[in-house]
């Protein structure tokens, strides 16, 4: 007699779901998680050959090292470099807002003919790369005997920047009732007095947003200094920091220490305005 044996076949159980909780933090945190390494990772990377000695092989700035800032600083001439781009990257924040102010209100308050192929003007501008500019302002720099110059830079800088500007400008000039300015004329303000003193405090938010385009626009700019500035006691920290940079070796030490020191303003601008400068992107966006 054989006997044979019946195999019962178990049942193949379900994979749990994941809970609502669960498919949020893979939908949402996840990515931000993997965006914020591939954010700060560069940058730690470059504090860490910023502040680890020369030579170091080291994941850990330790044993901390301040000889690259001093090399970059005192050596290679950064504070002159900074003193530079903070001048112009100021004077630059100061004309771009001016004549944003001007134009914006111009744009948001009056009606004229070409109206509409004016801001479509202004917007193909921002198409333009400033590497198709540096010719012609070359050419008119050098007429005016400019090259050389600070103000080649600043009115580079401010005719590259300012329809971007204008733009953003005049969609905070249409958020402010134009009925408060209305009223302050029949009190007996002219126009210039209620833009004064009605229209331009609550423009604060978007002078600060214009400003910090502004600023931080012309504090990056690499291509208009190069061209434009020869002298070393003139030039900005961008092109300071290709000094760093030999024919055939790269001091890794006091190109991380120099990208710190460039970077430095600007995040410190980012710290304090970045809700202004959400606001100038939507405004320019939803109201150009």
């Amino acid at each position: 007699m054989t006997t044979s044996t019946i195999t019962i076949a178990t049942p193949r159980t379900a994979r749990p779901k994941a809970t609502p909780r669960q498919g949020r933090v893979l939908r949402l945190f996840l990515p931000l998680a993997l965006y914020l390494v591939f954010t700060v990772v560069p940058f730690y990377w470059m504090l860490l050959f910023a502040l680890r000695p020369a030579g170091s092989t080291s994941l850990l700035p330790w044993p901390l090292t301040f000889e690259h800032f001093d090399t970059v600083w005192n050596g290679m001439g950064f504070q002159v470099f900074f003193r530079n781009s903070v001048w112009i990257a100021l004077l630059t924040l100061v004309f771009v807002t001016f004549f944003a102010l001007m134009g914006g209100y111009a744009l948001a308050r009056f009606r004229f003919r070409g109206q509409k192929a004016f801001m479509l003007a202004l917007l193909c501008t921002q198409f333009v790369p400033g590497a198709m500019m540096l010719i012609p302002l070359f050419n008119i720099f050098q007429t005016f005997d400019l090259i050389n110059s600070r103000w080649s830079l600043i009115i580079a800088e401010t005719t590259f920047q300012l329809p971007l500007a204008m733009i953003l400008m005049s969609g905070f000039v249409r958020n402010v009732p134009v009925e408060l300015e209305e009223s302050a004329m029949v009190d007996g303000c002219g126009r210039i007095r209620a833009f004064l003193a009605v229209v331009l405090p609550l423009l604060r938010p978007g002078i600060v947003a214009v400003g910090s385009f502004a600023f931080i626009g012309s504090w990056n700019n690499f291509l208009f200094a190069l061209m434009f500035l020869n002298d070393p006691e003139l030039q900005t920290v961008p092109v300071g920091l290709q000094t760093t940079i030999g024919e055939n070796t790269v001091d890794f030490g006091a190109l991380a220490a120099g990208g710190v020191v460039a970077a430095v303003p600007v995040v410190l601008v980012f710290a304090f305005v970045q809700k202004y400068l959400v606001q100038g992107m939507s405004a320019g966006a939803v109201k150009g």
